[in-house]
Formats: structure tokens, sequence, C-alpha cells
């Protein structure tokens, strides 16, 4: 999909689709929270996402959002207490 493509999914008007997105990616412009929602959903990506500058902590939130809720909260539990992460 490309930045045009994706702008216009997101309810943009096609001739500012394209440079408007490049913008967002840049840092040039901040999205509105509605359209930050869109973006996640239209991306298949949990919001906080967008926000990390750092690709580890990414990459952290991509998986933690595949994790049923009680997963996640044992793994927190786990990473809490100092250990490792026990496989189920």
């Amino acid at each position: 999909m490309t930045q045009r493509q994706l702008g216009e999914y997101l309810g943009m008007e096609p001739n500012l689709a394209s440079a408007r997105m490049t913008q967002y990616e840049k840092g040039q412009h901040a999205p509105n929270f509605l359209l930050l929602k869109r973006l996640s959903g239209a991306l298949d990506v949990p919001i906080p996402y967008f926000f990390c500058e750092d690709d580890t902590v990414a990459e952290l939130i991509l998986e933690l959002d595949k994790l049923d809720p009680a997963e996640r909260q044992r793994l927190l539990e786990e990473l809490k207490q100092g250990g490792a992460p026990s496989e189920s």
C-alpha cells in the first residue's frame, strides 16, 4: 500500500494524501487521536507502537499485542519479579 493509498483509505483527499502521510512519517505534523486510531487499525498495530523511539520496544509492543490479557498479566508479573518469562 502506498502512502497515497493509505491516506485515501484514512479519508484524506487524494491530492493531499501522499504529502500528508509523508509529513506524519517525518514528524513534521502529528495526526490527531482519531486519525491515529484509524491508522492503527489500517496497519494492524496498537497505538503505543507509534510512540516508540526504540525498535526493540516497538517490537515488544507488537508481540505483547498478540497475547491475550491473562498471558500479558502473567508475563508482567514474571518481569516484575526479575525473572525471565517461563515457557507455558
